[in-house]
């Protein structure tokens, strides 16, 4: 029985070509990539050829100072996020950043030219929660819908582009079991993110956070994570000023959501993810994802 498949994005960064066209015209030509190793001394190994990516030049993408600090997967990872949000057919973007936070302003206020992206700044004037970060974006969204994502996230195009192609708010939950095989995380680590409660008409109608495992096996399977991925209305700022703070005195998201559903009666659509998110929360995630995203084309 054939199978219908939806070709969401394309990129790469391989020994024969970059991006599709040159890595299409590689392969047409019968370009190998296997060379002589050139970007270090291989005579001491008994093997000396590999199939290396040797013209990727990090100062098309970052300030030489960034350049020197970032090893080379790093510096794949610092940008490929921006890439995703381009590749899902989005033009405009908000950075929400603190006011100590010129040097993230000046990089990509003036030192990056994207060519997708036009990228504008709100601020944040205190480290007081996601709902408040949110809030700080009101004059930039206006009454029009937006998508909100975690900066030190990669999330994958397919999630992005279904959140911008729905009609009103929408939430992408990613399903555990994938996120556990396919993204290497523990059951623990898991733990620590939220679980969506899905209706039977396909709408989020709770947030829990941090469940247990007793929550966990009392909620209805499959199990859908929220990596704070999310299409709002206006309404979600309304809601991020109605909430209080939370035990530990930050403003949250997940409690604005919940505002909206309980008292506003804003409706999300809850779309599942199969595909897994890079999570870049600890600084050991830097390696394991830096690994991943070698090989991808950085294009904003």
């Amino acid at each position: 029985m054939p199978h219908r498949v939806a070709v969401t994005g394309i990129g790469a960064v391989t020994p024969i070509g970059h991006g599709p066209e040159g890595l299409f015209d590689g392969i047409v030509a019968g370009r190998s990539g296997v060379r002589w190793i050139q970007r270090f001394d291989a005579s001491p190994f008994h093997c000396q050829v590999a199939a290396e990516v040797v013209d990727f030049d990090p100062l098309q993408h970052l300030d030489a100072r960034q350049a020197r600090r970032l090893d080379r997967f790093a510096q794949f990872a610092v940008v490929c996020g921006r890439q995703a949000v381009a590749d899902a057919g989005l033009s405009q973007v908000c950075l929400i950043i603190g006011p100590e936070h010129d040097l993230l302003r000046q990089y990509y206020g003036e030192k990056l030219k994207p060519r997708r992206l036009s990228i504008h700044f709100a601020i944040q004037a205190e480290p007081r929660g996601t709902a408040d970060a949110v809030a700080a974006a009101e004059a930039f969204a206006g009454s029009d819908d937006f998508l909100a994502i975690n900066s030190d996230n990669y999330y994958p195009v397919t999630a992005i582009r279904r959140l911008r192609q729905l009609d009103g708010p929408g939430v992408a939950l990613f399903d555990w079991e994938a996120l556990a095989s396919a993204g290497g995380y523990s059951s623990d680590r898991l733990r620590k993110f939220s679980v969506g409660v899905v209706d039977s008409a396909g709408l989020l109608r709770k947030i829990v956070e941090k469940p247990d495992q007793q929550t966990l096996d009392s909620l209805p399977k499959p199990l859908g994570v929220s990596m704070n991925c999310w299409r709002f209305g206006p309404a979600i700022f309304e809601a991020c000023r109605a909430i209080g703070p939370s035990p530990r005195g930050e403003y949250e998201l997940t409690d604005a959501v919940q505002y909206a559903i309980d008292h506003l009666g804003v409706q999300f659509c809850a779309i599942t993810v199969s595909e897994p998110v890079l999570d870049l929360t600890d600084r050991e995630d830097i390696v394991t994802v830096g690994a991943r995203l070698a090989g991808k084309e950085v294009d904003l």
